[in-house]
């Protein structure tokens, strides 16, 4: 078996969908990180397995592009592999087909091996760059490290709690919690006639359970293009930054 690329198929469920009848921007990427995760166990090292070490991938900045989103039943399969490694860190990229075998969507994300309990990144174990290799492809010619400037005020902007369930086994929020509070800052105009095509986001700090969030929202100057942050109230940190595009939805 290839151990350099994982292939995973998925039905899209009737939960998954949004008021449109097609998987939401947060399924996606909930599938895209399935997809990882049987990725780790492929070689072993299972997120489960690495928890019992304390140890997990954390996100620090990602894109997605969806040229369109799958309906409900709908069969998609997700490509996932490491396209690069330094010491601490690894580059993942996802293309999704649709059953026709057409692209309807690429990710990449920049993940770091993280030490939970220290808070603090560690080396990559020698054995999962062994057992992984790396298919230097990209999928996307688009750069994740390009800096995102915050916004310290908006007009669009919405409060949220954390709750418990928003945070993952590794004691933090987990990055879908941080798409769909950007998403619901968006205007009524855009959500209603709008879908997401991309999302480019940069992780900054940790919000922790109980924390109270803003999210805020600025049209980039670009028509359909935003600008997102998001921050802990009761002391201005930034958690996330974010720039979204939307396109029309075709009726």
């Amino acid at each position: 078996m290839n151990k350099n690329y994982l292939d995973k198929q998925f039905e899209l469920r009737y939960f998954e969908m949004n008021e449109f009848g097609v998987a939401s921007p947060t399924s996606i990427l909930t599938l895209l990180e399935e997809t990882a995760a049987d990725h780790c166990c492929l070689i072993n090292h299972s997120l489960d397995q690495l928890a019992e070490q304390n140890i997990g991938w954390i996100l620090i900045s990602g894109y997605m592009q969806i040229e369109r989103y799958p309906a409900y039943r709908e069969k998609i399969t997700v490509r996932t592999w490491l396209s690069k490694y330094s010491n601490i860190k690894g580059f993942r990229e996802n293309i999704i087909y649709d059953e026709q075998g057409l692209i309807i969507g690429r990710a990449k994300g920049l993940w770091v091996f993280f030490d939970i309990e220290k808070r603090r990144p560690i080396q990559i174990f020698n054995d999962i760059k062994n057992s992984w290799s790396f298919k230097s492809e990209e999928c996307i010619n688009y750069n994740i490290a390009k800096k995102i400037n915050a916004i310290d005020s908006a007009n669009y902007t919405r409060i949220f709690k954390v709750n418990r369930y928003d945070t993952d086994k590794n004691k933090h929020v987990n990055n879908i919690r941080y798409l769909q509070w950007a998403i619901e800052s968006v205007p009524d105009e855009i959500i209603n006639n709008y879908y997401l095509f991309s999302i480019d986001g940069r992780f900054v700090a940790e919000a922790q359970y109980d924390d109270t969030i803003i999210s805020l929202a600025e049209e980039d100057g670009i028509d359909t293009s935003f600008l997102h942050t998001i921050k802990i109230q009761n002391n201005n940190k930034v958690c996330a930054i974010a720039k979204t595009v939307w396109k029309k939805i075709e009726t």
